[in-house]
């Protein structure tokens, strides 16, 4: 059990998912210090208000029973901010540079394929063959010029 466990963590899927979530923790904070110093600020010159608190008490008379509805609107909307300055910031751009790339690539011309390569090899034999025809005067290559032996003659 213990050798499959070490399997299971030096497979590289696990490598792999170790460094998928450092790296998104880090792109996480690197979002939020976008949205928190330059998204936020620019909103907030535009017209920030302090709307107090949306919600209702479940059971007016506990108050840890109050449904908070503006945490739930102000998460909704960071997520669509932080999803915008994502796509603008990160994934417009790297789309265009990928393109960019891809235009400069040269399309690689495939080998032939097996078919190809024979019908390639026929052709120069065909062209071989044809060529000796016109050297030897138009006799198949190995016969000598000259009238053909009548039927049943010998030869």
């Amino acid at each position: 059990m213990i050798k499959g466990f070490k399997d299971f963590l030096l497979r590289g899927n696990v490598i792999d998912l170790a460094v998928a979530v450092v790296v998104g923790a880090a792109f996480t904070a690197l979002v939020t210090a976008v949205t928190a110093n330059l998204i936020e600020p620019v909103l907030n010159a535009l017209g920030g208000v302090d709307t107090g608190s949306i919600g209702f008490y479940v059971n007016p008379s506990k108050p840890e029973s109050y449904v908070n509805i503006s945490a739930i609107l102000n998460a909704i909307i960071t997520f669509i901010i932080t999803a915008l300055v994502v796509y603008f910031v990160f994934v417009a751009p790297m789309k265009k540079i990928s393109d960019m790339a891809a235009k400069k690539k040269v399309p690689v011309k495939a080998d032939p394929t097996e078919v190809e390569l024979l019908i390639q090899i026929r052709n120069l034999l065909r062209d071989q063959n044809a060529s000796a025809d016109t050297d030897t005067g138009g006799a198949p290559a190995g016969q000598a010029a000259g009238p053909a032996p009548a039927p049943g003659s010998g030869g």
